[in-house]
C-alpha cells in the first residue's frame, strides 16, 4: 500500500464519521513541548504559540505527516482565567498555526477548551460559561471546523461546556479525563456519556489521565451506557502514551513519576498498533492520543488502520511495516526480527533491574 493516499474530498468531521471513515487524531503537545523546552510545568499554559510558533508548527506538521486528520488548536488551559491579558492573542495564534498546517494535508481544525479551576473552587456556572464563551468567540472568528471540550473531571462542568459549544453552530466533541470508576463525583462513565449526548454532544469519549487499555475499558462502559439509554453518538478516544495500570481514580497525575519520570512507561509503537485495533473493534472511529503520544505513535494508529482508511501516512515512506526494513541488516539475528510475530509478542525490558514494575499512587 502506497504512502500518502492523495487528496480526499473536503468533508466535515460528522460527514466523515457518518460515512464510516476512521479519524486519526493528533497527540501530545504539553508534555512533548515541555521536553523540547517550550512549555513550563505548572499551569501548563500554551504561550509557545506566540513565543515559539515554529516549535508548535513543527509538532503539528509531524502529526500531520504521521497521519493525523485533525489539527487541534494548542489552547489547553488558554482561558482568560489562566492567561489573563494574553489569552486572546494565544487563542488566535493557535488557530492560525493549526489552520496553516491543516491546509497542507486536508486535515480539519478543532478548537479546544478544557476544564477550569473555577469549578473546583466555586462552581460558578455563569463565570465558567463566560470563560468558555470567550474562547469560542475566537474559534468562531477563525472559523475552526469543529469544537472539542476535553480533559473534564466532572461531568457537570462538561455539560456546561457542551451548552456553550452547541450555541456556536459547530459539531461538538467532548472527552472526559476519567477512568472506569467515573468522574470525581462518582458519576459512572456510562452516565457521563448519556448526560453529554443529552446535552447535545455529537462525539463523546475520554482523553488523557489513563493509559491505552484503561481508556478502552472506560470507552466500553460509555458505549454500554449509551446503548442502555437508547442513545447514539460517535465515540472518541485519546489515551495517554504511557502504561498506567497502577494509577488510581485520579489517573497518572497521582503517580510519583508524574511529570518528570514517566519515560520508562512509554508505550511502544507496537502497543499502539494493538490499541488502535482494539479501539476500532470496539466501535470507536475517532482514535488519537494525548500526553506522551508522540508522532510515531500516531503513525502506528494510521498504519494499523491503513486497510480501513485505504492509504498509509506520508511518514510511512521511512518506516517498513512491522520492522520489514530490518531484513537488510548484516546480522542474521537482527534480520530475524523483521516480522510481525516478533514485535507483537515482544516483552520489552526496561533496563532498570532495581526498579519496580508498578508504583503506588500518592493519592
Amino acid at each position: 500500500m502506497a504512502a500518502g493516499g492523495g487528496v480526499r474530498a473536503a468533508k466535515g468531521i460528522l460527514e466523515r464519521l457518518d460515512s464510516g471513515e476512521v479519524i486519526v487524531g493528533d497527540g501530545s503537545f504539553l508534555i512533548t513541548l515541555e521536553k523540547r523546552g517550550y512549555v513550563k510545568v505548572g499551569l501548563w499554559t500554551p504561550e509557545a504559540v506566540v513565543e515559539h510558533p515554529s516549535a508548535v508548527r513543527q509538532l503539528h506538521t509531524e502529526f500531520l505527516r504521521a497521519g493525523a486528520d485533525v489539527m487541534q488548536t494548542f489552547t489547553f488551559s488558554a482561558s482568560e482565567e489562566t492567561m489573563e491579558s494574553k489569552w486572546e492573542a494565544v487563542n488566535a495564534a493557535a488557530c492560525d498555526l493549526a489552520r496553516e498546517v491543516a491546509s497542507q494535508g486536508n486535515a480539519l481544525v478543532a478548537g479546544g477548551i478544557c476544564q477550569t479551576t473555577v469549578y473546583r473552587q466555586h462552581k460558578d456556572e455563569a463565570r465558567i460559561k463566560k470563560l468558555f464563551q470567550l474562547q469560542i468567540e475566537v474559534f468562531a472568528r477563525k472559523n475552526v471546523d469543529f469544537l472539542i471540550a476535553e480533559y473534564f473531571e466532572h461531568v457537570e462542568e462538561a455539560v456546561w461546556a457542551v451548552h456553550v459549544l452547541r450555541a456556536a453552530g459547530k459539531p461538538v466533541a467532548v472527552t472526559m479525563c476519567i477512568g472506569p470508576e467515573g468522574d470525581m463525583h462518582g458519576v459512572s462513565p456510562g452516565e457521563c456519556a448519556v448526560r453529554l449526548v443529552q446535552a447535545g454532544a455529537d462525539i463523546v469519549g475520554v482523553n488523557c489521565r489513563f493509559g491505552p487499555w484503561t481508556s478502552l475499558e472506560t470507552m466500553k462502559l460509555m458505549k454500554e451506557g449509551l446503548r442502555a439509554a437508547g442513545l447514539r453518538a460517535h465515540l472518541m478516544v485519546q489515551a495517554l502514551g504511557f502504561h498506567t495500570p497502577d494509577c488510581g481514580k485520579g489517573g497518572f497525575v497521582d503517580l510519583p513519576e508524574y511529570p518528570f519520570g514517566l519515560e520508562p512507561r512509554v508505550a511502544t509503537r507496537w502497543d499502539i498498533h494493538k490499541y488502535a485495533r482494539e479501539a476500532y473493534n470496539l466501535g470507536v472511529r475517532y482514535i488519537g492520543g494525548c500526553c506522551g503520544f508522540e508522532p510515531y505513535h500516531i503513525r502506528a494508529i494510521a498504519e494499523e488502520l491503513a486497510p480501513e482508511r485505504g492509504f498509509l501516512p506520508a511518514a510511512s515512506e521511512k518506516h517498513g511495516s512491522w520492522g520489514s526494513g530490518l531484513d537488510m541488516h548484516t546480522k542474521p539475528w537482527i534480520r530475524a526480527r523483521a516480522r510481525r510475530e516478533y514485535w507483537e509478542n515482544l516483552q520489552p525490558a526496561s533496563g532498570r533491574p532495581f526498579c519496580p514494575s508498578l508504583s503506588k499512587p500518592d493519592a
